[in-house]
């Protein structure tokens, strides 16, 4: 039974701070953090991105980004990366760790979502709707009612 999840990006500034209180949102009853593989340790999260999350009522005012080691990633029982070279980056630092390592984007056929870092406020809306749909496809197949309906559906 998956409790804890991590969520990793490069610089954990961006991305993994969106997704990881989107998924907060979503499934309160879990532990969820964030981290970067690269983590501008000590950095709040990107501008552009905590004016996006305000959009939508997310707070990011108290993130610290952080870097991703490997009792972290021993800690989780689920880790969400963003891009598939992110998975391969947490295989090589920690092989133990590829089993649980997956795609944010699993569930809207393996996509991965891009870095908006650096881009205007078109990329980081387009980002956050992808971490959206990606963080309600994790909820529903999470929880006991997402369980449910994919059994009836099949």
């Amino acid at each position: 039974m998956i409790q804890s999840i991590l969520v990793v990006c490069t610089g954990n500034i961006c991305r993994s701070p969106l997704g990881e209180r989107l998924l907060q949102q979503q499934l309160p009853a879990l532990s969820i953090a964030s981290a970067g593989i690269c983590g501008l340790a000590g950095h709040p999260a990107d501008r552009h991105a905590q004016q996006i999350a305000a959009t939508y009522g997310v707070s990011l005012a108290d993130h610290v980004a952080r870097r991703l080691t490997v009792p972290m990633m021993r800690e989780y029982d689920l880790i969400l990366a963003m891009e598939s070279e992110q998975i391969n980056r947490i295989s090589l630092i920690a092989p133990e760790a590829r089993g649980k390592a997956l795609l944010f984007g699993q569930w809207l056929r393996e996509r991965e979502i891009p870095d908006p870092y650096g881009k205007g406020m078109e990329a980081f809306e387009y980002v956050f709707r992808l971490l959206g749909e990606a963080s309600l496809e994790w909820t529903n197949r999470l929880t006991v009612k997402g369980l449910r309906s994919c059994r009836r559906k099949t």
